[in-house]
C-alpha cells in the first residue's frame, strides 16, 4: 500500500534560503501532502518571515510564516526533514532527526560518507531501496546533479570511459549573497563606481572568475574534486576519468557545463540524441539550424528539467562526443531533487 496519502510532519531547516524557500514552493504547491510544516534557521537567523526568494512574487492572500529556531526544535515531532542551507548546522542536528524521520540533506555535511546514500532522483533512485522508515540521504551538489542526469543516458547506451567537463557556475550557487553581490558590482559599475562588495573575492559583473571553492596543494579546487567524486558515485563508475575545470560566472540562476566525452563502444550520433531525448529528467533542445540551445536565462524559467543541446560528434577522437547542458541550480537540481527523493520515499509501498 502507498504511503503517498498519509500527511506527513515536514521540517525545513535553512527555510530562508534560497534553496529551502524553492522547496518550501514545493511542499506548498501540493508536491507532498503536509500535516505541518515547520520552517526552521539556526539561532540567530529565527523570527523574520521567509520571503519567497527568487522565484516570484509573495501572493497576498498568503499568511506570513515565522521561522524557528532549529536549535529548539525537537525533531521527534517530524516525519521528514530537509537540512538545506548551512553544513554546521546539518552536521549538529541531522544525525538526531535521522533516528525518527526521513532526513533529505543538501548540504555538504554528509556527502562523504560511504555509509549514507548519494542520490539524484533522475540518477540513483535505486539506491534510496537501503532507506528503511527513517534514515538519512545525502544530495549531491547541483553541477554534479545536471552532469550525472546527462552522462547516465550515455552510460546506458555505450559505456562511459572518460569525461571531461568545464562548469560555469551561476553566482546563486553562493546563496543569496553571491546574488547581493553580481546585483550591487552591476549596479555599481553601470554608475561608473567601483564595486565595493565582493563575496568571490573579485569582481564578478562582466567578469568571469577561473575557480570555483578553494584550492588544494594540487591546484584543483574543492568543486572541482567534488564534481569528479559525486558523479563517480552517483554512476557506480569508481574508475570513471572525469577531469574538472569549474568556472564562475555573472549569471543569476542556471549553472552551465561544456561536456566532452569518449564511450566504450562505437555508437552512432542518432542514437546518443534519442538516449539523451528519453533520458529521465533530460529535456533535448536540437541546435539544428542556427539556434542556440539551452541558456541560463531560458532554463531558468523551466525548472524541472536539465537541457542539453550542441549535441555532436568530436571530429578529433574516436567514440567521442560534445554537448552542452544547463538546469537551474536552485530550484531543479537542490530542490526538485530534494523533493523528488522524498515522493520516492513516501511513495514507496509497504
Amino acid at each position: 500500500m502507498s504511503a503517498s496519502s498519509t500527511p506527513l510532519r515536514v521540517a525545513i531547516v535553512g527555510a530562508g534560503s534560497l534553496i529551502g524557500d524553492a522547496v518550501r514552493e514545493r511542499l506548498v504547491a501540493g508536491a507532498l501532502p503536509c500535516a505541518s510544516l515547520a520552517l526552521l534557521e539556526s539561532t540567530g537567523s529565527p523570527g523574520r518571515v521567509a520571503d519567497r526568494g527568487e522565484g516570484g512574487d509573495r501572493d497576498d492572500a498568503e499568511p506570513e510564516t515565522v521561522i524557528g529556531d532549529v536549535d529548539a526544535f525537537d525533531f521527534g515531532e517530524a516525519d521528514l526533514v530537509f537540512f538545506c542551507a548551512h553544513a554546521a548546522t546539518a552536521a549538529r542536528h541531522a544525525a538526531t532527526a535521522a533516528q525518527t524521520a526521513w532526513v533529505i540533506d543538501g548540504t555538504h555535511a554528509h556527502r562523504d560518507r560511504p555509509d549514507v546514500a548519494l542520490v539524484a532522483a533522475d540518477v540513483n533512485p535505486r539506491a534510496l531501496e537501503r532507506i528503511g522508515a527513517r534514515g538519512m540521504v545525502a544530495l549531491p551538489g547541483s553541477a554534479s546533479v545536471a552532469l550525472a542526469t546527462a552522462l547516465a543516458p550515455l552510460d546506458a547506451l555505450a559505456g562511459l570511459e572518460r569525461v571531461d567537463v568545464a562548469t560555469y557556475h551561476a553566482v546563486s550557487g553562493a546563496g543569496r549573497s553571491g546574488i547581493d553581490g553580481l546585483a550591487a558590482d552591476t549596479v555599481a559599475l553601470l554608475s561608473g563606481k567601483s564595486p565595493r562588495r565582493r563575496p568571490f573575492g573579485e569582481q564578478i559583473a562582466f567578469n568571469v572568475l577561473p575557480l570555483v571553492g578553494a584550492l588544494d596543494e594540487q591546484g584543483v579546487s574543492d568543486e572541482e574534486r567534488r564534481l569528479a567524486d559525486e558523479t563517480r558515485r552517483l554512476l557506480d563508475a569508481p574508475g570513471l576519468a572525469v577531469n574538472v575545470t569549474a568556472v564562475r560566472v555573472p549569471v543569476f540562476f542556471g549553472h552551465g557545463l561544456a561536456v566532452h566525452l569518449r564511450l566504450a563502444r562505437p555508437f552512432e550520433l542518432a542514437d546518443a540524441i534519442e538516449a539523451l531525448r528519453r533520458g529521465p529528467g533530460l529535456r533535448w533542445i536540437d541546435s539544428a539550424a542556427g539556434q542556440f540551445g539551452p541558456t541560463p536565462a531560458t532554463t531558468a524559467l523551466q525548472p524541472d528539467h536539465v537541457e542539453v543541446g550542441r549535441v555532436r560528434i568530436d571530429e578529433s577522437r574516436d567514440r567521442s562526443l560534445n554537448f552542452w547542458v544547463v538546469a537551474d541550480n536552485v530550484r531543479k537540481c537542490a530542490a526538485h531533487n530534494a523533493v523528488s527523493v522524498a515522493q520516492i520515499l513516501v511513495n514507496r509501498p509497504r
